[in-house]
C-alpha cells in the first residue's frame, strides 16, 4: 500500500451574480462557519479527503504553514469565535435567515460527503442550505452557464506546481477554471507579479498576498481540504510508485509482476 497527498482539493464556488453572494460579508461568514481543523479528522475516515491547506498543493515550497493558515478567515483555531463572527456579518448583511441551494455533482466520492459536511457547518450559524444533485454532463452545464447559487467544486492538476494551483482563483475572463462569475483585477495583478518573481522568498510572500485575498478578503472561493490518495496493490507487483495525481503515472513500462 502507498499513499500520498492528492493534487485535488475541492472549494465551494459562491455565484457572485446572484444575491447575496455579491456581499463579501455573507461569503465571508460562509467561509468562517466551516471548522477545517476538526472536520479533516472526520472527513478522512468516511472519505478522499483528509489534509488541510490553502490554495498551494499541501507540503510544497509555497504552501502556507500551518501558523501562516491559521491567520485565513475559516481557518481559526478557535472556532466559536469564527462562527460568533459569522453570525456578526450576516446580521450586519442582513441575511440572519438566509437560506440558498448548493448544487452539487452525483458523485459519491468526495462530492457528496463534501455537500453534507458543509451544509451541516453552515446550520451551526442558522444558514439553511438545500441540495441539488445532478450527473455530471448537467452539472458541468449548469456550472459554466452560472446557473446556481453556489456550488461543490473540484480543481485537479497533473503535476505539483502551486502556481498553476492558484488559476483556479482567479476570474473566469483569464482563467476558464473559475465559475464565480466575478471580476479582480488585484487578484490578477498579484498573480502576474507572483508568476514573474524569481526570488523565491518574494515569490512566497507574493503567494501568501494572493491566498489571503481569495480566500479571506474577498472570499471569492471557500476552500475546503486537499484529497488523500491510498493505494492497495498485490505484494507481487513490483516497479510501481504513486504520485500526487490519478493523472500520472499510470504508464505500466515500469511495472513487471514478480510471480
Amino acid at each position: 500500500m502507498q499513499k500520498s497527498d492528492w493534487n485535488c482539493g475541492n472549494p465551494i464556488t459562491p455565484n457572485h451574480k446572484r444575491k447575496p453572494f455579491d456581499d463579501v460579508r455573507v461569503r465571508r461568514a460562509l467561509t468562517l462557519a466551516i471548522d477545517r481543523w476538526h472536520g479533516a479528522p472526520a472527513m478522512a475516515k468516511i472519505s478522499v479527503m483528509k489534509t488541510v491547506g490553502g490554495v498551494a498543493f499541501p507540503g510544497s515550497p509555497l504552501a502556507a504553514t500551518k501558523e501562516e493558515l491559521q491567520q485565513l478567515a475559516g481557518w481559526w483555531p478557535d472556532i466559536e469565535k469564527s462562527r460568533a463572527e459569522a453570525r456578526r456579518l450576516l446580521k450586519e448583511a442582513g441575511q440572519e435567515n438566509l437560506t440558498f441551494e448548493l448544487l452539487n455533482r452525483n458523485v459519491d466520492q468526495p462530492y457528496k460527503f463534501n455537500g453534507l459536511w458543509v451544509i451541516d457547518e453552515w446550520a451551526k450559524i442558522g444558514v439553511k442550505v438545500t441540495q441539488k444533485v445532478l450527473q455530471t454532463g448537467p452539472f458541468g452545464e449548469a456550472s459554466r452557464n452560472g446557473d446556481f447559487d453556489a456550488l461543490v467544486d473540484g480543481d485537479c492538476q497533473n503535476v505539483v506546481n502551486p502556481l498553476l494551483d492558484g488559476t483556479k482563483y482567479l476570474p473566469h475572463t483569464v482563467s476558464s477554471a473559475n465559475y464565480g462569475n466575478y471580476e479582480d483585477p488585484e487578484s490578477i495583478e498579484i498573480y502576474d507579479r507572483m508568476l514573474r518573481e524569481t526570488d523565491f522568498a518574494k515569490q512566497r510572500a507574493l503567494f501568501r498576498q494572493f491566498e489571503k485575498r481569495v480566500l479571506d478578503t474577498e472570499a471569492h472561493e471557500f476552500f475546503l481540504l486537499w484529497r488523500y490518495r491510498i493505494v492497495p496493490y498485490r505484494s507481487y507487483v513490483k516497479g510501481w510508485k504513486i504520485s500526487p495525481s490519478h493523472y500520472v503515472n499510470q504508464d505500466l513500462a515500469t511495472i513487471w509482476l514478480d510471480k
